[in-house]
């Protein structure tokens, strides 16, 4: 079930953000240079020891302390039944690219991730999390979905709301805005957001919701700058089916 904002373009299936051509090479910044496998003992991937830290209960609905405004998408977000929620930083170390992760949040919301990034835009086939993990450590809105029975109607309608969103000034062209949309079999609610320490979870695809998420947390992480990256969808990317 779509919850929408105003009116959607039916016509526009496509983000702008998504025209970005071949080139699968994406611009490093410095912190990015160089993969740091090294990192990986303060990640938390899969066998890590029993004792490996915990992270504090999360703040939900705008109960948080860090000045973020309290989000109200009246009955359509009552509806979908959606929560937004502030979580600890985990640490976001670079870790070899594929190698397996476990992430503290459901979607993600911070922590580990592999060297390359995501490119901003709408994805057809899954993107493994550690690529969109690092996109959301620059500033971008990770929106992910998990439809067994098919939701292709609620995607498209999704991808023109985010299309008509205004353009991100830090962004050029071909790039607009630093958001993803992915299939994610890992998630275990409908519809979901990630930015940087916080998530959107709803059972149903409700947009006034994403809007007010975006306005309170789209580029607000610690490397906050628009260099679009790499898709690890296509065909010669050199990232095998079974990436986690």
């Amino acid at each position: 079930m779509l919850r929408p904002v105003g009116i959607v373009s039916a016509g526009a299936l496509a983000l702008a953000l998504g025209a970005c051509g071949d080139n699968l090479r994406p611009a490093v910044d410095d912190g990015d240079a160089a993969t740091v496998d090294a990192a990986a003992s303060d990640a938390r991937v899969d066998g890590a020891p029993d004792d490996a830290p915990t992270l504090d209960a999360p703040q939900i609905d705008g109960s948080t302390d860090d000045g973020a405004p309290a989000l109200d998408a009246g009955d359509d977000a009552r509806a979908c039944a959606a929560t937004v929620a502030s979580f600890p930083l985990e640490p976001g170390a670079h870790v070899a690219q594929c190698t397996p992760i476990t992430y503290a949040t459901n979607p993600p919301t911070s922590g580990p991730h592999y060297p390359l990034w995501a490119r901003f835009k709408a994805y057809a086939d899954r993107v493994p999390r550690g690529f969109w993990v690092h996109a959301m450590e620059h500033g971008a809105v990770v929106v992910t979905y998990n439809c067994p029975g098919g939701c292709a109607a609620d995607v498209a309608a999704l991808i023109a709301y985010l299309d008509a969103r205004p353009a991100d000034p830090l962004c050029t062209a071909p790039v607009r805005n630093r958001f993803i949309v992915t299939p994610d079999p890992l998630l275990d609610t409908t519809f979901a957001a990630s930015a940087w320490g916080w998530s959107l979870r709803a059972d149903c695809f409700d947009l006034a919701a994403l809007g007010a998420f975006i306005d309170a947390h789209y580029a607000q992480a610690p490397e906050n700058f628009c260099s679009d990256g790499f898709d690890p969808t296509a065909p010669g990317s050199g990232v095998p089916g079974d990436c986690p």
